[in-house]
């Protein structure tokens, strides 16, 4: 995806900056440059859904992507009126760097003024859009794409070992950390400013988990009310809703339908594969609110139509399987007419729904018990000899290994490099080259920025960064846009975020019931079946399919060959991997596959 491209720095390489750009460029560098000669800014912009928008003022220029908010009357008048970039502009000029506090929904901007030698870059409070920059001295670099950004020759497409490692181990490249060396991405909340070359870096948001005092009828009234908004504020003509089955998807057409008092489009996909897929559960929900339903199952072929097209349309590698099924059920919209669909991406995140909430409660009560407890009779127990690798001792003695490691890296105890020594899976040079400590340490930064000291808050907090912002709202997003459709996140409004942060921790988790105030709060909206049904999602049989499927097997074999030659993963681990997939564990290794051939595919389409 294109979108805003700029660039900060000396005059001298301006003009190359303009014809590098040109096929998109909407602002004359005469205009830019205007009676300044030693600085230069090259803004150029353009998407499926339309060229950014740009204001020019004065020696100001505001780059928007997305489509905020303005929570300021004058700004907000501004932004209709005339167009959200001038509102931009102008609410800089009033309220600087105190102006993504008063924007809300998703948006990634950029204001520069040239003449002050000033910068500053902003994204929106939950990672819905992109922001990358480099900074090469004084300079600054800066797009919506890590592609353009790299390709700037001031900056260079110089591939980082340690992203390839924390590829393999989240499965996407989690920000700040960008695919090239030197180029960051913004987090979500996150602000960026330069002044006279120094670059400085903060938060304008971040999420407050303290406990508003109500009873349950009175948050229950107040979530009613702000979901309803959130989903009329999402809606649009030509708008469908994506239908897993799950409670988020669900509560997102269920609300739509009660604010159109009519049935709505739904777009489900379908496995042909035992224990993968749920279109009963879409059914029984588009029965419940007599949605117009389409329905797609997909086939083992589809994979390999969908391969070139992920490796395309993501600016960096991108593992998450389950862009295939978004991207089907998003081009099956675009066919269908629709323009936008509204996605239940969040719920989970916000309101307490992901399964490792509840598990970690039993770690947790472990670490509360008292010491001599622990260390003078279950820890000893675990270690009686001949006894401790028998069921039960063998399950105790798991459970006290997993509960001795602290969160959040108790979170990735199963993590597939993990499992393996790492001098196993590796070329020796490529270890050397890396930190295997470092995405531990990234978890763990994001875990204790935590305004909160409850373990579950800072679960959530954590998946508001990894789980959603890094992984899947760049799934749908990129898949989406790749189908020429445009996605809203309704369960993702900064009001029901803020609702759902400061709701008591036991309205989110309580005891093992996961998102226990959402569903209570929804029982004249849910079917039953579906409050009732445990998570799965738009999971992908890749694993099985590709050893069935004799096309996708080839290129899984292609793939992983040409791999081999790029000396990061030993030959003979890949070997394995292959081997052992082709058995009993085609699901458990067929992750490692997908993510081994997606980066291959991926940078053999971006010419690496």
């Amino acid at each position: 995806m294109d979108g805003i491209f700029g660039w900060l720095g000396d005059h001298g390489a301006h003009q190359d900056l303009i014809r590098h750009m040109g096929r998109a460029a909407c602002l004359s560098p005469e205009g830019l440059l205007h009676q300044h000669s030693s600085q230069m800014l090259g803004v150029a912009a353009c998407s499926r859904f339309g060229k950014a928008d740009i204001h020019v003022e004065n020696g100001l220029v505001a780059a928007l992507y997305g489509r905020p908010r303005f929570l300021d009357d004058e700004l907000a008048l501004i932004a209709r009126d005339q167009n959200p970039a001038m509102a931009v502009a102008y609410g800089w000029m009033r309220f600087g760097e105190k102006l993504p506090t008063l924007m809300h929904g998703n948006f990634a901007f950029a204001v520069i003024e040239p003449l002050k030698k000033k910068a500053c870059l902003a994204l929106d409070r939950v990672g819905a859009e992109r922001l990358c920059y480099a900074q090469r001295g004084g300079h600054l670099v800066f797009g919506s794409s890590v592609q353009n950004v790299a390709a700037h020759p001031a900056v260079g497409r110089n591939i980082d070992p340690q992203a390839i490692y924390d590829y393999l181990y989240f499965h996407t490249l989690p920000a700040p950390r960008s695919l090239y060396q030197g180029v960051r991405k913004l987090l979500p909340g996150q602000i960026i400013t330069l002044k006279n070359g120094a670059l400085r870096s903060g938060f304008y948001w971040q999420a407050d988990y303290a406990a508003v005092d109500a009873d349950f009828d009175g948050h229950r009234r107040n979530f009613r009310a702000i979901l309803d908004q959130a989903v009329r504020d999402a809606d649009a003509p030509a708008t469908a809703a994506f239908l897993s089955g799950g409670t988020d998807s669900s509560t997102v057409v269920g609300a739509l339908t009660a604010a159109r008092a009519a049935p709505v489009d739904t777009f489900s996909i379908g496995f042909d594969a035992a224990g993968f897929d749920e279109m009963e559960y879409a059914r029984c929900a588009a029965d419940r609110y007599d949605s117009r339903r389409h329905e797609y199952y997909l086939k083992p072929a589809d994979i390999v139509t969908a391969i070139p097209v992920i490796a395309r349309e993501y600016d960096e590698p991108f593992g998450n399987a389950s862009a295939v099924p978004t991207y089907f059920c998003a081009q099956a919209a675009r066919e269908a007419g629709f323009e936008r669909m509204l996605a239940g991406d969040g719920g989970d995140e916000i309101f307490g729904g992901n399964v490792r909430y509840a598990k970690q409660r039993l770690f947790e009560t472990y670490t509360r018990l008292p010491a001599l407890l622990r260390y003078g009779a279950i820890e000893p127990l675990t270690l009686l000899p001949g006894l401790s690798n028998r069921f039960p001792l063998a399950k105790l003695k798991s459970y006290v290994d997993q509960a001795k490691v602290g969160l959040p890296l108790r979170l990735e105890s199963y993590n597939f490099l993990h499992r393996t020594p790492l001098g196993q899976i590796f070329a020796a040079d490529f270890i050397d080259a890396v930190d295997p400590s470092a995405p531990g340490a990234a978890l763990t930064e994001t875990y204790e920025r935590t305004a909160s000291d409850h373990y579950i808050n800072r679960m959530m907090h954590l998946d508001l960064k990894f789980t959603l912002a890094d992984n899947d709202l760049r799934k749908v997003g990129t898949m989406t846009e790749a189908a020429g459709i445009e996605v809203r996140y309704p369960l993702l409004d900064d009001r029901l975020v803020a609702f759902a942060n400061h709701l008591p921790v036991d309205y989110k988790v309580r005891g093992q019931k996961l998102r226990w105030f959402f569903k209570e709060a929804l029982r004249d909206l849910l079917p039953e079946q579906i409050i009732n049904k445990t998570k799965h999602g738009f999971g992908l049989p890749f694993g099985v399919w590709s050893t069935q499927y004799a096309p996708l097997g080839e290129l899984v074999g292609d793939s992983l060959s040409d791999f081999k030659q790029r000396g990061w993963i030993r030959p003979a681990y890949l070997d394995h991997m292959l081997a052992m997939q082709r058995g009993p564990h085609a699901s458990y290794y067929g992750v490692m596959i997908w993510l081994t051939m997606m980066l291959e595919q991926w940078l053999q389409a971006n010419e690496h």
